[in-house]
């Protein structure tokens, strides 16, 4: 009788940067990968304690996923008890990178002592000491393609200024598709921080730098969008092992996403059922950006000009000294009655998008908010603030035409007659774009039908892994 050895699973350590909007999408890919991997997969997910609410609708979506719960590590710039980037401004981004890095060591425990150790390690790509870790690592990019291009050179070339005064100086990228230039206070704050010889710097540039020396990449996008910049990443790192895999769509929208709201989502949602279609204008900054007060008045006084229906979600204030911002509005809902819908705190957003009746989405051009319009089909007005936002605001106005200028910058107060005239234009004009948005969102649905360019890369990357176990 012949004995025919079945491999056992391969099993996959899942890490995610703790951000809400890098848990989130990590979150939603390790769904799609248990389903596609169904019982050729053991899949692990690594959280610090008080993270672990965020993986709930992951764990009741029936899926199997195993946790590993790590203390995480005390840190003298990260406040005793915060274990979130959300709860930190983003100029301590650097701090929760340096301070995860002393994971390493439990880690390295928990793998050797396991008796099934992980085979791979998929990882944000804040996280690149993961590469470390004496098993193939894959870096997860939450982030556009050429996000990628653009921070990789950046940690590999280390480009600087010619006059350390001008935050205005053009940065070019001439290695990169389409040569894409931004001025330096656009370009990374993580960068532009980057204090040579300091030693937590020197791990965080490192760890960057790793992202390139990976086993491979998987990317939130899809080839119909962003081609140019996966075959460049594909020469970069010497291989093909670059996965586009998106849109990385979430489980369901219809749950608590992202914290306390003020109002219900079924209130949301027959709001939006009695207007028309394509004339809502939805304003959204994500889950970091809080608007000065000056910036909240220009804006609230552009929606009130311009007479479009909105819903605008609104971020509270979470510093005592921030404490006027969330009293500014007053006698603004009164007078915006019957077209206007103000949420503090979370939006039901992929829901508010996919909504018959909205049309134009004021965003901050995070690229889960980017990627989640681009399947709405929805318009976009781009206010970018920091990080890899001036480089999606680029990429949706100038390559793919499916959005407009709005504003830009972090301290920019936008004037509110000129707000009024983009968010009117936004509902009534703007055809040249609308025809874009609509032809990207075919794009983006069909990357995730049967046989699509996406679920093809999702396929080959399960392959992947599971010849690393066949091949131990």
């Amino acid at each position: 009788m012949t004995v025919v050895n079945i491999p056992t699973k391969a099993h996959v350590l899942i890490f995610p940067f703790p951000a809400q909007g890098h848990m989130i999408p990590l979150f939603d890919f390790t769904h799609r990968l248990a389903l596609s991997g169904g019982s050729s997969l053991t899949i692990t997910v690594l959280l610090t304690p008080k993270n672990l609410p965020f993986l709930s609708p992951l764990l009741s979506s029936g899926v199997d996923v195993e946790t590993l719960i790590l203390p995480f590590p005390s840190h003298p710039s990260i406040p005793s008890g915060v274990e979130n980037a959300q709860d930190l401004p983003p100029s301590g981004f650097p701090s929760m990178i340096h301070a995860l890095g002393d994971l390493h060591a439990p880690l390295l425990s928990w793998i050797s002592s396991h008796p099934s150790p992980p085979v791979a390690v998929v990882s944000d790509f804040f996280l690149g000491w993961t590469q470390n870790l004496g098993i193939p690592r894959f870096e997860f990019s939450p982030s556009a393609a050429i996000g990628c291009c653009i921070f990789n050179t950046l940690w590999l070339d280390m480009p600087t200024r010619n006059n350390d005064d001008d935050d205005y100086e053009i940065l070019e990228f001439p290695k990169v598709p389409n040569c894409p230039k931004y001025p330096w206070c656009q370009t990374s704050s993580i960068y532009r921080s980057y204090v040579p010889g300091d030693p937590a710097w020197e791990f965080i540039r490192d760890s960057f730098r790793a992202n390139v020396a990976s086993s491979g990449v998987v990317v939130n996008s899809f080839s119909a969008m962003e081609s140019v910049y996966l075959e460049h990443l594909k020469k970069e790192m010497g291989h093909s092992r670059v996965w586009a895999v998106g849109p990385v769509l979430p489980l369901s929208d219809g749950g608590n996403r992202g914290g306390p709201t003020s109002v219900p989502v079924d209130h949301v949602m027959s709001w939006l059922d009695a207007r028309e279609d394509n004339q809502v204008v939805y304003v959204c900054f994500g889950s970091q950006t809080v608007l000065t007060k000056e910036q909240t008045l220009a804006l609230a006084s552009g929606l009130e000009k311009s007479s479009v229906h909105f819903v605008w979600a609104i971020k509270e204030p979470v510093q005592e000294e921030d404490s006027t911002r969330g009293n500014i509005l007053d006698g603004f809902e009164d007078r915006v009655a019957g077209r206007g819908l103000v949420i503090r705190g979370w939006a039901p957003q992929v829901a508010v998008l996919r909504h018959r009746a909205v049309g134009a989405f004021l965003t901050h051009c995070g690229w889960n908010s980017v990627v989640e319009a681009v399947v709405a089909g929805v318009l976009m007005l781009t206010w970018p603030m920091r990080a890899d936002q001036f480089i999606d605001a680029s990429l949706v106005v100038d390559e793919l035409k499916v959005g407009v200028r709005a504003c830009e910058g972090p301290d920019t107060v936008p004037d509110p007659d000129e707000l009024a005239r983009v968010f009117a234009d936004s509902v009534t004009g703007k055809q040249t774009e609308r025809n874009e948005v609509v032809k990207l969102k075919q794009a983006a649905l069909d990357a995730i039908q049967e046989r699509g360019s996406s679920v093809n890369d999702l396929d080959e990357f399960i392959k992947h892994v599971i010849s690393l176990t066949l091949n131990k």
